[in-house]
């Protein structure tokens, strides 16, 4: 409900966000109540503030150019509500397990992740799942998925999904490569091993944005592995077999499915095409790179370039403004340098505070900071909803809860 918001097709315009958002709410008051006083780490409050001034930026340019389009105009007001939207469902975890840890988060992601994989295939594959799928929930614009040739979850489709499996993929990169409970046991060593080679291989079906988190996610994994220094702990051996034998399996599985299965020859064309293409025809290329070549338009007056057009979409077509979707150009045409610079540094200051708080697992958000990054060549879309687990369990009103679980680094 949190990490992938969707909608009843019997309750338009109310998505599962805005009911965790009440029940965050709740939440937050009961233990401002309880504590009887109101208390936010310092990071909060520092990030909020750089919303803030993002926000004046965009109202600025609003004003200056005489538009309307709020899109980022309000971001504020758009982080918090995902804020205490993430702080209903931590509560839901801590309240649930009577204890919340940055493992215990991981392993929901990376379920909730799997089971959104499961469920676009059994949609793709199953007439009567989709049907029922359709029926209940809103699930987009199904007649451009279908054009596409896209798979969909409830509420996970396109880049808005690949981003996020691209974080949970650089999430258990890091507990694949720091807990040591994880190294030791079989069983959940073979789990999330599974887990991340499939939300990297269904994953990509969804959305190619993936592969940004699967590339991250094994040069991470490679580079803690003691390889490049020479050092290699019998313990990373072991991890290197078990990872070398679960890759053979599910490769041999999916090699046999290309052969027999037209559907799942389809996907995994498309999941791989770059690689497909670079194979057959000696040029990594993908459709989707083709496109985004064409959409690199840049402002050609000073006033654009520096405060920006005030225009996020095309307030005609309310398609992409000036046609690009390209993320780094959308906010120069909305808000101009200014505002890109300060969104920018809202997400190098989220970074840096939460490796310094977190600071077990400090290279988790470089990861998540390239992400934010990479992503924005692309799309517009920002990855804060997964920063606000790491704000959340940093709450005073969390200390009694929170459990360290991790390996010391």
């Amino acid at each position: 409900m949190y990490y992938f918001p969707f909608e009843f097709t019997f309750l338009r315009g109310i998505n599962t966000k805005h009911m965790m958002f009440v029940f965050g709410a709740i939440c937050l008051a009961w233990d401002a109540i309880s504590y009887r006083e109101i208390k936010f780490s310092k990071e909060l409050l520092i990030a909020s503030i750089i919303a803030i001034i993002f926000s004046i930026v965009g109202l600025i340019s609003l004003d200056y150019n005489n538009t309307e389009d709020y899109a980022y105009a309000i971001y504020i007001g758009s982080m918090w509500m995902w804020l205490i939207a993430c702080y209903g469902a931590c509560c839901c975890i801590r309240i649930t397990h009577g204890y919340i840890s940055v493992k215990l988060i991981a392993n929901y992601l990376i379920a909730v992740c799997l089971g959104q994989c499961i469920i676009a295939l059994m949609i793709d594959f199953i007439p009567s799942v989709k049907s029922f799928v359709d029926a209940i929930f809103v699930t987009g614009d199904r007649s451009f998925m279908e054009k596409v040739r896209r798979l969909y979850g409830i509420g996970a489709s396109l880049d808005v999904a690949g981003i996020r499996f691209a974080s949970t993929l650089v999430i258990t990169a890091v507990l694949l490569s720091e807990e040591k409970e994880i190294r030791t046991n079989n069983k959940l060593l073979i789990y999330y091993i599974i887990s991340f080679i499939l939300i990297s291989v269904m994953g990509n079906m969804m959305a190619r944005t993936t592969t940004v988190g699967l590339g991250l996610g094994l040069i991470y994994i490679f580079l803690r592995s003691g390889i490049i220094s020479f050092t290699i702990k019998m313990i990373n051996i072991h991890f290197w077999r078990v990872l070398l034998l679960s890759l053979i399996v599910l490769v041999s599985i999916a090699v046999y499915m290309y052969q027999v299965n037209r559907e799942f020859y389809g996907l995994i064309r498309f999941a791989f095409e770059g690689f497909f293409n670079w194979v057959e025809t000696g040029t990594w290329e993908t459709n989707s790179t083709e496109v985004l070549k064409n959409m690199w338009v840049f402002p050609d007056n000073e006033k654009t370039w520096i405060i920006g057009d005030g225009y996020f979409n095309n307030p005609i077509t309310r398609s992409f403004y000036m046609g690009t979707d390209v993320g780094y150009l959308r906010f120069i045409f909305y808000c101009g340098l200014i505002g890109l610079s300060v969104f920018i540094l809202f997400f190098i200051y989220l970074s840096g505070a939460l490796s310094v708080r977190f600071y077990y697992i400090r290279y988790l958000f470089l990861l998540l900071l390239v992400i934010v990054f990479a992503n924005w060549v692309k799309v517009a879309t920002d990855i804060f909803l997964v920063y606000a687990f790491f704000l959340v369990i940093s709450q005073p009103y969390f200390e009694n809860y929170y459990e360290e679980d991790f390996e010391k680094i």
